[in-house]
């Protein structure tokens, strides 16, 4: 079974990226033939700082180690040291539909949630993000993409592609198939809405204690005192993310506390910072021993790439014969 994802390098990881990512591909390291790559094309239709895009591949390296991908159970690399994912992300758009893109969800909502202007700054990266998530994929022939919910469409649109381009040209791309881990589908933020960089809800994997405590202390609740029964507990987001990083029998403790009343909002969050805190501190110290040798994660990179372009000239080679470029 090969099995592949990427991570992009937008920003600071976050829970959302841990728990709907990068987890559940940290696990199947032992199932299958593992492929990870730092996505960095992707990053390109959202920032535009080359040195924080240098900054954030570096980070995602280091994140991504520190919390278990471990290079000697896969391939880890970076997207543009394999310049044939774009060479086939333009094969792949000549045979996808622009009716398919244009109803993909997260298109539509960074769209209005760019207001009057949308249209103006959205760039066709954005809008072909897609074709190029399924070029990602359709290289490596995976069989296995672990993703968030938030990422299940764009699967799908990866799905339709390869399914057209088989019909037109004969079977040339293995037709994927996503992994979702349902409790952890869709990660919430701060404020309730998907946890996602470009919305500012996130609470980082990795950063400052000070800084992380401050957010999550907070976080908006309701207007109900201490001493009120909450019989909707299980719809409060602090709850949601202690159920997260929490052992189960605790977290369902002091669900079962705040539903009765007499538990107070500011040591429920304070429960949360500190299993939180908790949680990512073997990480925390494996990051650290990363830092200060980078050049073994440079090398980890570069030679991941030379695996991963093995594969993907294959592939592109074999693509190109089916449709009449070799």
């Amino acid at each position: 079974m090969r099995i592949l994802t990427g991570i992009q390098p937008s920003g600071a990881l976050h829970l959302g990226n841990y728990f709907g990512a990068m987890l559940p591909a940290i696990h199947l390291q032992d199932e299958g033939d593992a492929f990870y790559f730092i996505a960095n094309y992707h990053s390109m239709t959202s920032l535009t700082d080359p040195a924080l895009r240098r900054e954030y591949t570096r980070d995602v390296a280091l994140d991504l180690m520190a919390c278990g991908l471990d290079p000697k159970r896969c391939v880890f690399w970076k997207q543009s040291d394999t310049p044939e994912h774009t060479e086939l992300a333009w094969i792949l758009s000549t045979v996808t539909p622009m009716g398919l893109l244009e109803r993909c969800h997260s298109y539509k909502d960074k769209v209005s949630r760019m207001g009057d202007e949308g249209v103006i700054t959205v760039n066709h990266g954005l809008f072909a993000y897609p074709v190029l998530m399924a070029a990602d994929i359709l290289l490596y022939d995976a069989n296995v993409v672990p993703v968030g919910r938030d990422q299940k469409q764009h699967l799908e649109v990866t799905r339709d592609i390869a399914i057209k381009f088989n019909l037109l040209y004969g079977d040339t791309f293995v037709i994927p198939e996503p992994r979702i881990r349902d409790e952890v589908a869709v990660v919430p933020g701060l404020d309730g809405d998907k946890m996602s960089k470009s919305y500012g809800n996130t609470v980082p994997i990795f950063g400052e204690e000070k800084a992380i405590k401050k957010r999550i202390m907070g976080i908006v609740m309701d207007s109900r005192g201490m001493e009120e029964p909450k019989p909707d507990a299980e719809k409060n987001v602090a709850i949601q993310l202690l159920r997260l990083v929490a052992p189960p029998a605790e977290a369902t403790s002091i669900e079962d506390r705040l539903r009765a009343g007499g538990f107070g909002y500011g040591d429920l969050k304070k429960q949360l910072f500190e299993h939180y805190w908790n949680y990512f501190a073997p990480a925390r110290a494996r990051r650290a021993e990363l830092a200060v040798n980078v050049d073994y994660v440079e090398g980890v990179l570069k030679d991941g790439a030379e695996k991963a372009r093995t594969v993907a000239r294959a592939t592109l080679a074999r693509a190109k014969k089916a449709c009449g470029l070799d």
